[in-house]
């Protein structure tokens, strides 16, 4: 194993990667090796300042420490999704692209299979793959989401270089299977189980809430659910009879409820093909016993 070395970490990776076919998973190696060149050319770095390691659906970049790294943290967010938007114009839905990134500085060390070593790279890959940037990326417009580690966050982020704003940086923790870790957050923090974020530049109530492909809830009898259920009816009361009728409510301010009323009181009632409008009142088919009024009329053992 060849003596650690200080790098910067480049991690990069596509969303959703497993759930296309194999065409599309080739295509969309493509322009992750595309958008991954043409973002550290921008930034100036040479490929002799670099090397790549294959993970399939993402790519790993160690970043000889002399490159500037203002200068590819500028490029990332500003090239990055730029690329992105341009790529996906042209493609169809299917061949959407959109990445996860993320940046750190360590001490990486090769083996004798030319496999990295170093904790430090490994705290970076636990970030790429954390809930919290997994969730930032499906509420970003731009295709992409970035993410530093805290100790370039306080080597370089902080300081507020030109095209690096340190208040578009905000500090999380997340959990993970190596522990609780610091990392900075670029753009808005989303409301993730597992994840804090702290009070610098991190507004609460701008956080968004992840809800996959779900809303928050389902409201009864909206478009296309289930009619709500019927509101019980009220009890009647023990001293009503089982064909007594009460008054009418009142109208809007006081006034008499549109409409005729009728009102029952003892005996039986027994309606078939009543028909009843205006100041005409007819029963056919029917028998009716005890007294009936209808409007100012009352009408007494009418058969």
């Amino acid at each position: 194993m060849t003596d650690p070395v200080s790098r910067t970490i480049l991690l990069l990776d596509i969303e959703r990667f497993s759930d296309r076919d194999d065409v599309e998973q080739a295509y969309l190696r493509r322009m992750l090796y595309d958008v991954t060149d043409r973002t550290l050319e921008a930034a100036g770095i040479d490929e002799t300042l670099r090397m790549r390691a294959d993970r399939g659906d993402s790519v790993m970049e160690l970043i000889d420490a002399n490159a500037p790294v203002t200068a590819l943290l500028r490029a990332l967010l500003t090239e990055v999704p730029a690329q992105l938007r341009a790529v996906n114009r042209m493609a169809s839905r299917s061949a959407q692209i959109r990445l996860r990134g993320v940046v750190a500085s360590g001490y990486v060390a090769v083996d004798r299979h030319d496999g990295w070593v170093g904790s430090d790279l490994n705290h970076a890959c636990r970030l790429l793959d954390a809930a919290l940037l997994r969730a930032a990326l499906r509420e970003r417009d731009d295709d992409f989401a970035l993410c530093v580690s805290d100790a370039l966050y306080t080597g370089v982020v902080r300081h507020d270089h030109p095209g690096v704003p340190a208040a578009g940086f905000h500090r999380v923790t997340v959990d993970s299977k190596n522990g609780p870790l610091t990392a900075w957050l670029h753009g808005r923090v989303p409301e993730v189980s597992g994840t804090r974020g702290s009070e610098h530049g991190d507004d609460p109530g701008d956080r968004g809430e992840d809800h996959g492909d779900r809303g928050a809830g389902e409201v009864p009898g909206g478009s296309g659910d289930r009619p709500a259920p019927a509101a019980a009816a009220a009890p009647a009361s023990p001293e009503d009879g089982p064909h007594q009728s009460r008054p009418a409510p009142d109208g809007h301010r006081g006034a008499p409820a549109p409409g005729p009323v009728l009102e029952i009181s003892g005996g039986t009632v027994s309606f078939g093909g009543g028909y009843v409008a205006g100041d005409q009142h007819g029963v056919s088919g029917g028998r009716v016993t005890g007294d009936v009024v209808m409007g100012s009329k009352t009408v007494h053992h009418w058969c």
